[in-house]
């Protein structure tokens, strides 16, 4: 089922009346939500329901065990095999045939043969969402950040459908905690919300289908069709697709939980205005950030065993998020790409910082022998009480200029330079195999001669207004948020309805799927 089309708008019509209705009634309301959830889940394929209940039970178990065992040896073995449960089924849907053309190429370079049964298996729809989002529960259990909960309000919880498909990964430390109690329908903000799922329509409606149909399909399918600059303006346009795509999800998906009486995280923050590769990772899919941080780079050492250790921790988060992204290896190659990246400016602040700190040991000594004696005083005095002196931001080393944190500084060439490298990856992680990516990208060299029917003033804007309204203030949208809930109801549902009737005039013919359904 999907959200910009007739059958969902009846659902959630059904489902919004009938969640008010039932809320004060917690014993009726949360199998009524979870009934919903998962007949929206459902909709796809019947049959998978079945795996979202067992994984709601079988996590509910393991953490009902983990509460009730005190032996960390024996803690240690429970997790491990609640993490191997969970990854185990994700491995068979989704990295199943991944590894069986894996293992066979590999051993066709020595010229061995190995029939290895090839099964179609059908992947459900936001497998990688939903096993992100039960091991936070367990994991969290183990640490001790939160007690279990009961099996209904985890199962809602597991399939709670506003987020079920694609995002953002809330964590059960999020959600759980608001099935406390009834939610007020007096405290929703549905001004907000209603210009979340707006925007969010627009995006995916008028942007993203747009370049998807117009260009992008195109390109990577057969690149050798278009010209150079069309080529240039397919990848661009790509990088705008993606993120009209995937935001326009989350938009709409925190918008209907904010109906529902529910909040769910942020999961964008102008992605594409990064001054470094790090810092686009803090504004990108940035639920999905803090859980590789906070579930995997931490518990690997993260960056407390020296800057070797907090290198190779880069590289094996950002490999593993690449095939949380999909089972091939231009994915694996994608994340390899930002994993580097990441590495290089981590690397370029340690050089800069191991500068400063050498540069420091030299003017202490300097300024005492000088007879700088206020600045000397200064210094001892710091050195004394573990601080900066007055003025200087802490962990600054004394005597030496502060140091820039942005690996690349600010300004424009650092952000151009970061959206170019990350339009560049992107060809990747579009492509199915290495051939279809480097067919694209040759195509840049070979057809710059003529400018091409595909490249039309449309396409042009598009493409100029996916990037702008990234740098948009967000206090201009505060304020138009604050504006509209200022106005008349009657006035606020007209220019609802006019609003959705432009862009059922104005969007494609068809619903297309969001791209991070496949994930």
């Amino acid at each position: 089922m999907l959200f910009p089309t007739f059958t969902f708008a009846v659902f959630f019509l059904l489902v919004f009346i009938g969640n008010w209705l039932l809320m004060p009634r917690p014993r009726l309301w949360k199998p009524f939500i979870l009934l919903a959830s998962f007949v929206f889940y459902g909709w796809w394929e019947w049959r998978f329901v079945l795996l979202l209940a067992l994984s709601a039970v079988a996590n509910q178990l393991f953490a009902a065990a983990l509460a009730r065992t005190a032996g960390a040896s024996a803690r240690k073995w429970l997790l491990a095999a609640a993490v191997a449960v969970n990854l185990g089924v994700l491995g068979w849907f989704k990295y199943y045939g991944f590894f069986v053309t894996s293992v066979v190429n590999f051993l066709g370079v020595f010229h061995l043969n190995a029939d290895l049964p090839l099964l179609r298996i059908v992947l459900p729809v936001g497998i990688s969402f939903l096993t992100f989002r039960v091991l936070s529960y367990v994991v969290d259990v183990y640490r001790g950040r939160m007690r279990t909960s009961s099996l209904l309000d985890f199962a809602v919880y597991v399939a709670f459908f506003p987020y079920i498909m694609a995002g953002p990964i809330a964590r059960a430390s999020e959600f759980l905690p608001q099935l406390a109690g009834p939610r007020d329908p007096r405290r929703v903000d549905t001004s907000r919300a209603f210009f979340l799922i707006f925007a969010g329509l627009a995006k995916k409606m008028l942007l993203a289908d747009y370049l998807a149909t117009h260009i992008v399909n195109g390109v990577f399918t057969t690149p050798g069709q278009y010209t150079s600059l069309e080529t240039l303006l397919g990848i661009i346009g790509y990088s705008v697709q993606i993120y009209c795509d995937f935001s326009a999800y989350a938009d709409i998906a925190i918008g209907i939980s904010l109906l529902l009486g529910f909040e769910l995280p942020d999961n964008f923050n102008a992605p594409y205005t990064a001054i470094s590769v790090q810092d686009f990772w803090r504004r990108w899919h940035m639920t999905l950030s803090r859980w590789l941080r906070d579930y995997l780079y931490i518990p690997l050492g993260g960056n407390r065993k020296g800057q070797t250790r907090t290198y190779v921790n880069i590289m094996i988060t950002m490999v593993l998020g690449g095939l949380w992204h999909g089972a091939g290896w231009p994915f694996v190659f994608w994340g390899f790409l930002h994993g580097g990246a990441q590495v290089v400016e981590h690397r370029r602040l340690d050089v800069r910082k191991a500068r400063a700190r050498r540069r420091s040991r030299q003017v202490a000594p300097q300024l005492v022998d000088t007879g700088d004696l206020g600045r000397s005083t200064e210094l001892l005095a710091a050195m004394a009480a573990g601080g900066p002196p007055a003025g200087r931001a802490a962990g600054a080393p004394l005597g030496a200029p502060e140091i820039d944190p942005r690996p690349w500084g600010g300004g424009v060439w650092p952000r151009l330079g970061v959206f170019a490298f990350v339009t560049f990856a992107w060809v990747f992680f579009r492509s199915t195999t290495f051939g279809a990516a480097l067919s694209v990208l040759a195509q840049l060299f070979r057809g710059w001669g003529s400018v091409g029917v595909a490249v039309t003033p449309a396409l042009l804007l598009v493409i100029a207004v996916g990037i702008g309204i990234q740098y948009v203030p967000r206090s201009l949208y505060e304020r138009v948020e604050a504006g509209f809930s200022l106005l008349n109801p009657l006035v606020q549902g007209v220019l609802l309805a006019v609003g959705f009737m432009l862009l059922d005039v104005l969007g494609p013919a068809g619903p297309a799927a969001f791209l991070y359904f496949r994930f």
